[in-house]
């Protein structure tokens, strides 16, 4: 967090990895005049063109990062305008029936493309504030309150910050290459995920189940369908439950369409016709998450993990984006007090200790909540994927309330209060007193 130019230099930011939670990091310490430079192993900001919903509290959160932060991202998402919003679950296996549904709200949990999203909010970011291809191969705190960052093509930097991306280099390097805790694990399940063409998906959907989300349920499968692109396209992904081991290397491999409508042979002709609608040509998806090996901590020192990197979980309650950019928000917020009390120049406050403290704040705010989304998230799966033949009236009811739950757990969460604690737990630790 600290670079030496000067007597007493100012702090800065080094962001590694500039997927959402990087990007949203940088756009917050940009509206709070907190110095950083983000650091991206890509020649250009790129994502997949697959679908994401971002839930009530990452809407919130996106106020407090930057109003033009939030401006963007309703620009570019899809809207089901003043109307009602809710999650629809579907017995895909048989019947073609509601199972359930859940009031989302009005103008809420929307969604689209990830490359559209991190395109238009990347442009807020000032070019001379992002370094391309650089691949973090090294950090080592030096015991002055700064961190030493080597990267892949030789160059080096000096600031502070760790980074996010479930393959990422950072959270290996805190704890330990060879730990369990330093690599996600395989949830058993992988997924296909197309964007389909929205005529062709209302011909065998139909307008209403094209308008909002729905979630089609049977035993060991599920598939979820959404508009994205302004209405364009369809988002449909196909979640496969998988007794066996990962045979891959990569969390990717070659799939084809085959292999989807092999899985979803028996189910019912709505599914079966939806997946016809699928390429040919596909790539199979492994869900990886943290819950098998958790993150013992946040950060060490003057290195802090956020987003995946820190909590990485599966799909299913679309919430891990939303998560990370509350890190991202809470991150920036201390990141800009930290700034406020090292310009008081105050004899006592070295860097080091600044730093240190700061990041367990950050860790102490955010640890319960972002330890507790994968485990959920696997929770959730596994109710979407019990639906079966013969489900009574108290079978629906009690599958409602379960993921009623889970959803609002992450809806709810008041994101002005957790500011609150987040700058009242900092100035506290300022005047000596630890985290409770």
């Amino acid at each position: 967090m600290a670079d030496s130019t000067s007597t007493r230099p100012a702090l800065h930011t080094a962001i590694i990895g500039g997927g959402i939670t990087g990007v949203i990091l940088a756009l917050g310490l940009e509206r709070r005049g907190v110095s950083y430079t983000l650091y991206e192993r890509a020649p250009a900001f790129t994502e997949i063109g697959a679908g994401i919903g971002f839930s009530p509290n990452a809407e919130r959160a996106l106020r407090y990062v930057d109003p033009k932060v939030y401006s963007v991202y309703k620009k570019v998402a899809s809207t089901t305008g003043d109307k009602e919003d809710y999650f629809n679950w579907v017995d895909g296996y048989r019947t073609n029936e509601l199972v359930a549904r859940l009031l989302i709200g009005v103008d809420a949990f929307q969604g689209g493309r990830r490359s559209d999203f991190l395109e238009a909010w990347s442009k807020l970011i000032p070019s001379d504030k992002v370094r391309f291809d650089k691949e973090l191969v090294e950090a080592v705190n030096q015991g002055d309150g700064t961190v030493s960052l080597e990267f892949k093509d030789g160059t080096r930097a000096v600031a502070n910050f760790g980074c996010d991306g479930i393959r990422s280099r950072v959270r290996h390097l805190i704890i330990g290459e060879k730990k369990a805790q330093a690599h996600p694990h395989y949830t058993n399940k992988f997924c296909f995920r197309a964007l389909l063409p929205m005529d062709k998906a209302r011909e065998v959907l139909g307008d209403a189940r094209t308008e909002s989300r729905f979630m089609y349920n049977g035993p060991g499968r599920h598939a979820i369908t959404y508009a994205v692109a302004e209405g364009k396209l369809l988002n449909a992904l196909f979640v496969i439950h998988d007794p066996n081991p990962w045979p891959y290397e990569r969390h990717t491999a070659p799939g084809t369409k085959q292999e989807v409508v092999d899985a979803y042979a028996d189910w019912h002709p709505v599914v079966r016709g939806l997946v016809d609608l699928l390429p040919e040509k596909l790539d199979k998806w492994a869900i990886f998450d943290m819950f098998d090996a958790p993150t013992p901590y946040y950060n060490l020192r003057n290195i802090a993990l956020a987003g995946d990197a820190a909590h990485a979980s599966g799909p299913h309650l679309g919430s891990g984006a939303g998560f990370g950019i509350e890190d991202a928000l809470v991150l920036a917020c201390l990141l800009k007090l930290a700034d406020e009390a090292y310009e008081q120049n105050r004899p006592s406050l070295t860097k080091e200790r600044l730093c240190d403290f700061t990041l367990k704040v950050y860790h102490e705010i955010r640890y319960e909540r972002d330890e507790w989304l994968p485990k959920a998230t696997r929770d959730a799966a596994d109710h979407f994927q019990a639906v079966r033949e013969g489900w009574t009236h108290d079978d629906r009811a009690s599958f409602l309330k379960s993921v009623s739950e889970l959803y609002h757990t992450i809806w709810d969460k008041d994101i002005s209060e957790m500011l609150t604690e987040t700058t009242m737990l900092f100035n506290r630790t300022m005047m000596g007193m630890r985290p409770n």
